[in-house]
């Protein structure tokens, strides 16, 4: 086996447990009881922007994999198809795309401060895209204000501002790693 293959088998198994890590040290937002804040959309990002496009994905397909057939890695220590079809199924969806387009994005930019910016931006907006759609369609009749209003307003919106720090702090990461990793110049 290829020492490179090693590095990477080593590298997706880190990020996939720091998105795990991430997902189960999670708490319950004060106003409302479907979404969770959760670290794991940090690793999410990270694992595309530091591995690349390839391998970023490969961690959140593993992880995602891992939840599927009923291990407790999603938020709050749960795990299980029936995580994935609920509530907020469509964010965890949105990782595959975060990853991707973060990782392709830096690579592109190879690694330029502007890169990095625009793949945490993207990424963070990746996860958003199919997340929104699919959680107002599971709320549906299980809550009472089920309007787009309200599927923005108190299950989407207040996430803003963490997941808005959390793309800062990726930037700094990746920034910070910049000179150490170096993975805009690899090809996984």
């Amino acid at each position: 086996m290829q020492d490179n293959s090693v590095r990477s088998m080593v590298f997706v198994a880190a990020f996939t447990a720091l998105i795990v890590v991430g997902a189960i040290f999670s708490f319950p937002s004060p106003w409302n009881p479907v979404v969770p804040f959760t670290l794991a959309t940090l690793f999410v990002i990270l694992s595309g922007m530091i591995l690349g496009p390839w391998l970023g994905t490969a961690c959140v397909g593993l992880y995602l994999l891992l939840g599927a057939i009923g291990l407790p890695v999603f938020a709050g220590g749960t795990g299980g198809v029936q995580v994935l079809v609920g509530p907020t199924g469509g964010f965890l969806m949105g990782y595959i795309p975060a990853a991707l387009l973060g990782g392709l994005i830096v690579r592109l930019g190879r690694g330029s401060l502007a890169a990095v910016i625009i793949a945490a931006v993207v990424a963070t907006l990746a996860i958003y895209i199919p997340g929104i759609p699919w959680l107002h369609w599971k709320l549906m009749g299980f809550v009472d204000d089920w309007s787009w209003a309200s599927t923005w307003g108190k299950y989407t919106a207040p996430f803003l501002i963490g997941d808005g720090l959390k793309a800062v702090a990726a930037v700094i990461i990746v920034r910070y790693l910049k000179d150490r990793l170096n993975p805009w110049s690899r090809n996984d």
